[in-house]
């Protein structure tokens, strides 16, 4: 006979956890409590629960598993709620668990009570709200099952402290039967038969690779469907890290900030492989005007994405790489010299360039110099802003699965708690945190909790003194009227001091390489501060409305590795 709290923990054990992310709270006491007689599970606190959210976010994007945090009933678990939408829509897998008040105060409006499964059900896979102690071992098997099957994402765990407290035998069960949810990845052989014969007709092809590619660890399957079909690879921002970013036909990232050579091979293909992506707006911009001339063919393990945004004119609901392993033998080798040499002029009419407004440190400059100093153990953790674009633009990590950042939800404050759940999943990789002024205080709070573990992170802070992607945007629609977008930025050194970690600032171009230098080999985390020009624009640029192809593009100044 155990606890509800103690069966939590040995749930945990049994699913493989090995890290909690949370903060304490009246409504968990009870759960921690019980977590101090278990310790293999490893504990970290956090000073935020939007930081609780975003760690695990890191750690399971890191290890391509579920990953878990804890927080207690009112204000924290609605404080988690960010965290979770971020997840939800990125189809990150994570296991919440939250403190609720008793069963018998639950709807009494009772200090910290919050109805946090009907808060979070748009945004949520899955929530329960246990009420018997005799089913929380099946309710914690089930969470981590809907998580981490067919399309992944976040499940929520609401448990009443007096189910907590509350004694049973303890069972855990050795599988799951949901009659609702049959997640399956079979797919018709006459139906993979067919979408062959498209891509074996094709003239000028181009793969879109999605987060689908890593979440499947379609890894080699990609590459070899790329090698036989000699097709452009480009990406979405969260497909980032499933092609080798150093292959010849790799094309980055096309969208509304995608290279001008990624998005003219999308706009004159004559064929488009979307593989587990959405087709999100940021991709395709104009729905009615993206791939034009293209057959679409769309892969995705989630039904209800296909057509969603895009409709295509064929489509498979499956994982990327049981599709891919069945398609791949059906694919012929082909010579697409041709195509390659339009794709390979459009690399060299419209590089990504400099936009230099003045005569401060470049933001594109620092990230670049980040970007291609990173090999195969190194992260690169962005929040959302200029930052983020400039380092989807230069994202050259040989690493697989290397790039984390916020996608559909677009979360200012990502950054530096992923990168704390990145750098505990993966203790001896350089993970970099790339950031803006703006995003970075969002939950800056975080700082105490990476030196309190001991985590050597390595933080970049653009200082540009805005909210530069806002700030652009009124730059190009409300014909630069800047409305609260400027920012009375602290001293990022010495905050980052006063949270003891070590830092500089870098304001000239000469001193990038030396300084980041100096943040890799320092054994501990060490924060750049980096003052860059403030009006610097993350160009190319689609606006609201506009094609793939139609895009403000910076003028050829230096194009970059040239400069």
């Amino acid at each position: 006979m155990i606890t509800g709290a103690q069966i939590v923990c040995e749930s945990l054990i049994r699913e493989g956890v090995e890290v909690v992310f949370g903060l304490t709270g009246g409504a968990v006491v009870p759960m921690y409590d019980a977590f101090s007689e278990y310790p293999e599970i490893r504990r970290v606190l956090v000073r935020h629960e939007q930081g609780a959210a975003h760690a695990a976010s890191g750690y399971a994007r890191t290890m391509q598993r579920a990953g878990v945090c804890v927080a207690t009933s009112g204000p924290g678990a609605t404080n988690l709620v960010t965290g979770i939408a971020d997840a939800y829509l990125d189809s990150t897998p994570l296991v919440v668990i939250t403190g609720q008040v008793g069963i018998s105060s639950i709807g009494k409006d009772t200090f910290q009570e919050c109805d946090i499964t009907g808060i979070t059900l748009p945004v949520i896979k899955h929530n329960y709200l246990v009420s018997d102690v005799r089913d929380v071992a099946r309710i914690m098997k089930e969470a981590f099952y809907i998580a981490q099957t067919g399309r992944p994402g976040p499940v929520l765990v609401d448990i009443p402290r007096d189910v907590q407290v509350a004694s049973t035998e303890f069972s855990y069960p050795a599988t799951v039967n949901l009659r609702g949810y049959k997640p399956s990845h079979e797919v018709d052989a006459a139906h993979i038969a067919t979408i062959a014969g498209l891509l074996n007709r094709a003239e000028r092809p181009v793969v879109i690779a999605g987060r689908g590619v890593i979440i499947s660890r379609a890894y080699d399957e990609l590459s070899e469907l790329v090698e036989k079909m000699q097709a452009p690879v480009v990406h979405t921002l969260l497909g980032l890290g499933a092609f080798p970013p150093q292959h010849e036909l790799n094309l980055g990232m096309f969208g509304m900030h995608g290279s001008g050579y990624a998005n003219r091979a999308v706009q004159n293909a004559d064929l488009v492989l979307a593989l587990g992506t959405r087709l999100g707006d940021r991709a395709t911009m104009s729905t009615s005007g993206f791939a034009r001339n293209a057959v679409l063919v769309h892969v995705d393990i989630d039904p209800a994405e296909i057509a969603k945004n895009v409709a295509p004119f064929a489509s498979m609901v499956g994982d990327v790489k049981g599709v891919l392993t069945q398609m791949n033998p059906l694919i012929e080798s082909r010579d697409r010299s041709e195509w390659h040499s339009q794709v390979n002029r459009w690399r060299m009419d419209y590089p990504l360039s400099f936009h230099r407004p003045g005569s401060k440190l470049l933001a594109r400059e620092v990230i670049r110099a980040i970007c291609r100093g990173a090999d195969e153990q190194t992260i690169i953790a962005t929040g959302v802003g200029q930052h983020q674009m400039f380092a989807a633009q230069e994202y050259a990590s040989p690493r697989r699965n290397g790039f984390i950042s916020s996608g559909g939800l677009g979360t200012m404050g990502f950054e530096l708690p992923a990168a704390l759940g990145a750098q505990v999943a993966c203790p001896g990789e350089t993970v970099w945190v790339v950031a803006g002024d703006g995003s970075l205080q969002m939950t800056i709070q975080e700082l105490a909790t990476i030196t309190q573990e001991g985590l050597p992170v390595k933080i970049a802070v653009l200082n540009n003194g805005y909210h530069g992607m806002v700030r652009q945007l009124q730059e190009v629609y409300c014909r630069s009227n800047y409305v609260d977008v400027a920012l009375g930025t602290p001293d990022f050194v010495m905050l980052a001091k006063a949270y003891g970690i070590a830092g500089e600032r870098v304001e000239r171009e000469e001193e990038v390489s030396l300084a980041l230098e100096r943040a890799r080999s320092y054994p501990g985390a060490y924060l750049l501060e980096f003052a860059v020009e403030p009006e610097e624009n993350v160009l190319p640029m689609c606006v609201a409305g506009a094609s793939l192809d139609e895009m403000i593009e910076a003028p050829v100044e230096a194009p970059v590795g040239q400069a």
